[in-house]
Formats: C-alpha cells, structure tokens, sequence
C-alpha cells in the first residue's frame, strides 16, 4: 500500500503580484515628481558657484538672475539668497526652499533643500 505525498506548492500569489505591482508603481510616480525638483536642486548649486565670483550683493543677485534665466530656475529667486562673508572676506552665498506635492486627499510631501556656497 503506497501512501500518496502530499506535495507544497511553491511560488508567489496572484495577490502579492498585485501589492509588489501597486507598491512599485507608487514608489516610480513619486521618483517622477521628485526627480525634477532634484535637477532643479542642482542647477540653483550651479548658479549660486557662478555667481559667488560677484563683489558686490548687487552684482551676485545679477549673475544669479543670469544664471537663472539660462537654466531655467523657478523655486527662487535672487531676492532669496542670503549673501555674507566668510573670515577671509570670500563671498558665501547661502539659499532655502521648499517643494511641497500632493499624494492624494489630506496627504503632502514635502522636501526642504538647502545649500550654500562652497
């Protein structure tokens, strides 16, 4: 008399396929709305490096504003810049913002930037 082996089945569900699916699909929506903000993180970098050869605050906000416009820099302005010396009198240039989305219903998010020259 031979017993039959009751053989487990491997494998994933149908349903966790469904929840790995909807997880990745919300973790690629958000990169996509976060990446831009990023670039835009780094493209201010750039601006503020190429305007801290200025003298004057008035002559920094001016190469800032040029940069700006070139690149194409909405989230600040020059008027939001915050222009100081250093000990050895070199120009530093310091700047904050934040961007804020939606992610549905009463739900943000909302990522700070801050830099300042080097």
């Amino acid at each position: 008399m031979k017993f039959s082996t009751i053989r487990r089945q491997r494998g994933v569900s149908v349903l966790a396929v469904f929840l790995l699916l909807g997880v990745a699909g919300l973790l690629i929506v958000l990169a996509a709305r976060v990446t831009p903000t990023v670039l835009e993180y780094q493209a201010i970098q750039g601006a503020v490096e190429k305007a801290r050869v200025g003298q004057t605050p008035d002559e920094v906000r001016r190469l800032f504003d040029r940069a700006a416009e070139v690149d194409g820099i909405k989230s600040i302005s020059s008027k939001d810049l915050e222009i100081t010396r250093d000990d050895s009198g070199r120009v530093v240039i310091g700047y904050a913002y934040d961007r804020q989305f939606s992610l549905g219903g009463p739900a943000f998010l909302l990522i700070k930037y801050s830099g300042k020259s080097i």
